[in-house]
């Protein structure tokens, strides 16, 4: 192989490494662009919740958008920077124990359920818990619950594992009456 063939290899070496080392844009961890200003449904939700800080309904809804765009850790994290009277209503640390569910934490989900249930049955509440709320806290709790009991903390990694905590915690007795 001649000059001419070493020239040629060199280049096509060159044009290799540039075309493989260009910089690629990376995508946003929270990608939605819904709105018309480009900055989509959880950025207007951030900036409410961060206009807002006591408000528990900014909270709410920006954790549960989190939540849709399945990000559980930034949900988390936004709830415990919250203020401790926003942070400890039962509707937020109801969310809050989903995204510690969602994030692999199964025992701190159901201390965060057992959360909501003490303070829906304290007489001295303000505003009293939905029926939805009652029921949808006792119904993850007993499925976190078995959980626990099983010894999964990341309900995702083990799916069998989860299934069978279900099945256990949402079984039925029946009662069949035989006549003779």
């Amino acid at each position: 192989m001649g000059v001419k063939g070493w020239n040629i290899a060199v280049l096509v070496a060159i044009g290799a490494i540039w075309f493989c080392g260009t910089t690629q844009r990376e995508k946003p961890v929270v990608g939605d662009s819904s709105s018309s200003s480009g900055r989509g449904r959880v950025g207007a939700l951030e900036t409410r919740a961060a206009a807002y800080p006591t408000d528990t309904t900014a909270l709410r809804e920006l954790a549960q958008a989190y939540l849709d765009v399945h990000q559980p850790g930034l949900a988390v994290g936004a709830i415990e920077r919250a203020a401790p009277a926003v942070r400890t209503e039962p509707t937020v640390e109801h969310l809050y124990a989903r995204a510690l569910l969602d994030q692999g934490r199964s025992a701190d989900a159901l201390a965060a359920e057992k959360r909501v249930l003490a303070a829906c049955a304290d007489p001295s509440i303000q505003t009293p818990c939905s029926t939805w709320l009652i029921a949808s806290a006792t119904r993850r709790a007993e499925i976190v619950d078995q959980l626990v009991q099983l010894g999964v903390e990341d309900a995702n990694a083990h799916p069998e594992a989860s299934s069978l905590a279900y099945h256990n915690a949402t079984r039925q007795v029946s009662l069949a009456v035989y006549a003779r």
